[in-house]
């Protein structure tokens, strides 16, 4: 698919609303992390050194389309200025007069951030004379918000169809990683997707077995996939009414010539806590009273040696229950030889979701990574094959 960019673009003089996602993670009303905003910063630059009037709107949180204090994106604002190192105004609504009022105030070059479109109703709906107030406000629509991509939301769909559009930096880079990884990638490809429950990822599955070489399963669904097959697996979780799916996954992915990679050998323990008593067992040896919390060294190294064959790598979930030491090993150790494999230029390597992010910070190679999504859903949405309504609003 081909979209809309910033390129060539004439912003100087106009009004741009710039749908960013500004919702971040907030703890006793203080940012604990300002990834969202940095990634943000270098399309508000752009345009804003081109002489743009920088309009930027976005949710935070769910405040069922009524006004929730606590919910202001005034916070968001303040941060964004000290990122950017200059003045943001900022409008006690997203829309109406006091929308309009700070936007007349804006020179060229100037931003300001509007707030919390969730204030409102129409937002969630998409409704027509929402998009159409939001309309009102600029001349142009610049989309830089992949992670709320997968909603067809006013600010992210709605508007789109009223203004003339593109897509910004941060969406272009996003849709560049992925297209790069899936849709025309260098092969081999291989794709690692962890998590608790089967259920919860089919789709991402099922579109995988057909578009990658080598699939690797980890978390606690590669359980299922082994108790699918007759292997016991004691006390872990797993999904017992999912077998037959499990079963069925593996038998597409034979037909579709895709390897599946399951566990060799796992990590045990009775309890699951920091540091307790473990084993490591060949799945097949796991004890009745005892739980899978982590892949093991055999595990690893057969995916670390199945690194140097591919050309590409998507990754999704870890392999392990990576918040609780010891059992972030395995997810570690894997993290440290694709980022090695990637700053050596034999790998590209595009990763997303909440819990694989986090497991590549606590590794420290996120910038080793050829691309982290800082997305979750839209992300998830992207590899399971769905069209996320924010991004065909951008496409030419």
């Amino acid at each position: 698919m081909t979209f809309r960019t910033l390129d060539g673009l004439d912003v100087a003089g106009k009004r741009v609303l710039l749908r960013a996602d500004l919702n971040v993670p907030v703890r006793d009303g203080h940012i604990t992390d300002l990834t969202r905003i940095e990634r943000l910063c270098p399309t508000i630059r752009e345009l804003s050194d081109k002489g743009a009037r920088v309009i930027v709107c976005s949710h935070f949180d769910r405040p069922k389309g009524k006004r929730v204090p606590a919910m202001s994106l005034a916070p968001m604002a303040a941060a964004l200025a000290t990122v950017l190192g200059r003045p943001v105004a900022f409008a006690d609504d997203c829309i109406g007069a006091p929308a309009a009022t700070v936007i007349a105030g804006l020179g060229n070059g100037d931003v300001a951030v509007l707030e919390n479109t969730r204030f409102h109703p129409g937002e969630e709906k998409n409704d027509p004379a929402f998009s159409a107030e939001l309309a009102k406000l600029a001349d142009l629509f610049v989309n830089d918000a992949f992670s709320a991509a997968h909603r067809a939301h006013a600010s992210t769909e709605g508007v789109a169809h009223l203004l003339p559009s593109c897509a910004g930096r941060l969406m272009q880079a996003e849709l560049d990683a992925l297209g790069r990884a899936l849709l025309h990638p260098e092969r081999p490809v291989m794709a690692i997707v962890g998590g608790a429950k089967v259920s919860t990822k089919l789709d991402l599955l099922g579109n995988l077995v057909g578009k990658v070489d080598i699939l690797v399963i980890g978390g606690a669904m590669a359980n299922t996939f082994l108790s699918a097959q007759g292997i016991a697996v004691g006390k872990s979780l797993q999904e017992g009414e999912m077998h037959a799916t499990a079963r069925d996954i593996l038998d597409k992915a034979k037909a579709a010539a895709c390897r599946i990679l399951l566990p060799v050998d796992a990590v045990t323990a009775t309890e699951f806590r920091a540091n307790p008593p473990v084993s490591t067992v060949p799945v097949g040896q796991v004890a009745a009273d005892a739980m899978i919390l982590d892949v093991g060294p055999a595990t690893v190294a057969a995916l670390v040696a199945t690194l140097a064959e591919v050309k590409t790598l998507v990754w999704n979930g870890p392999l392990g229950a990576f918040e609780t030491a010891p059992f972030d090993a395995a997810t570690m150790a894997l993290a440290h030889a694709v980022a090695a494999a990637t700053t050596a230029g034999h790998l590209v390597s595009v990763a997303g979701g909440g819990d694989t992010v986090s497991a590549l910070r606590q590794a420290g190679v996120s910038e080793q990574m050829t691309y982290v999504s800082s997305a979750g859903g839209a992300f998830l949405e992207w590899l399971e094959g769905k069209v996320l309504p924010g991004v065909a609003a951008l496409s030419n």
